[in-house]
């Protein structure tokens, strides 16, 4: 499961691999549209109850989620932080484990570049796998854009939790029928 967190929207997203040499698929992506709402504790409690029901659907074995950034506005990114953590509680709430993910590493991980526009990420996206997001704002595509880097990181030989080396001679010594 992808979340992006926010405060006035919150994108979120559930993809499936069933093998690491099949594309993934998107099972559902949406937003959660928290404008209407003024009170910032009726925000919070909406994005937990929202994302506990995505969570109690779907069943996601893990949550990656895009992790706090700089700027220049420190009442952004403490309201924004508040979303995070309720997400975060959320999932934890279910037992499931978390991910952060900078938003650098995730433009990196879909474009090749920390520097990609939103936009050139949901088009990016599109070639990776069938996305058809349901909203069509920018936060849903960024809810899936991080499932998808969790699915990519998680699909490194060299990042996986059972390695006992981050080197690629170790990998291939112990695993000799996966190479190439």
């Amino acid at each position: 499961m992808g979340i992006d967190p926010g405060t006035n929207f919150m994108g979120y997203a559930i993809i499936r691999a069933f093998e690491k040499k099949q594309k993934p698929e998107l099972v559902v992506s949406g937003i959660i549209d928290l404008l209407k709402l003024q009170d910032p504790y009726l925000k919070l409690q909406r994005i937990f109850s929202r994302t506990l029901q995505v969570i109690d659907s779907y069943h996601p074995d893990e949550l990656a989620i895009e992790s706090q950034f700089y700027g220049k506005n420190v009442q952004s990114m403490l309201k924004l932080g508040r979303a995070q953590g309720v997400a975060i509680a959320a999932a934890l709430q279910r037992n499931i484990p978390i991910f952060e993910y900078a938003p650098r590493k995730i433009k990196m991980s879909i474009s090749g570049t920390g520097t990609a526009s939103k936009e050139q990420i949901a088009i990016l996206l599109s070639k990776f796998m069938t996305v058809h997001p349901t909203s069509g704002m920018l936060d849903e595509t960024d809810a899936i854009a991080i499932a998808y880097c969790h699915y990519l990181q998680s699909s490194n030989p060299l990042l996986t939790e059972n390695r006992s080396s981050k080197s690629w001679s170790d990998f291939i010594k112990k695993n000799p029928d996966k190479v190439i």
